[in-house]
């Protein structure tokens, strides 16, 4: 409480940061742990509150996957999305029926509640810088993940697991069959 003029009385028996807000904070934790004083924000309830206030939004960690990958991939000098035997495992679950799970493929995340976190897998193409790209593809994955669902992105980690040459094939699409 030194903090106060003299002269000046407290407003309440509270310290000063908690009297702000007080109708749109909750204070977490019991007092004497770790985690006292925290406050996490909570929605107002009630005729009166916004409607966007009424109410919690989760999103699923495939939700942050799939924004991820997807935005990963627009980047110039992305070929492609996953380690060796993802790539492998992944070409092989898109011919299963309902397998799915290409978009995600060579991405994994955390999320929190107004956090994510997101891990790459990439292969890059072959002449690119892969500074550039590796930078290319944070600066995308973190705008596209920040604007569509509101969580602050503290990292993109980018682990670049191989180059594509411009000779390589693709894994061999199965053709009609071997006879014909």
């Amino acid at each position: 409480m030194s903090n106060l003029l003299k002269g000046a009385a407290p407003v309440s028996d509270r310290p000063i940061e908690a009297t702000a807000m007080t109708d749109n904070m909750t204070s977490v934790g019991g007092g004497n742990g770790p985690t006292a004083g925290v406050s996490a924000l909570k929605g107002r309830t009630g005729a009166g509150a916004p409607a966007e206030t009424r109410g919690k939004t989760t999103i699923a960690d495939g939700v942050v996957a799939k924004i991820a990958g997807m935005a990963a991939r627009e980047v110039p000098g992305i070929h492609n999305l996953g380690a060796g035997m993802a790539r492998a495992f992944g070409a092989v679950r898109e011919r299963v029926p309902g397998g799915g799970g290409a978009v995600t493929r060579g991405v994994k995340v955390e999320v929190g509640e107004r956090q994510a976190a997101v891990d790459l897998d990439v292969v890059v193409e072959y002449g690119v810088s892969i500074v550039d790209v590796a930078g290319g593809v944070r600066t995308n994955v973190i705008s596209a993940v920040e604007r569509m669902t509101g969580l602050e992105v503290v990292e993109v980690n980018v682990a670049v697991d191989d180059v594509h040459l411009p000779d390589e094939e693709e894994e061999a699409a199965p053709d009609e069959g071997r006879v014909r």
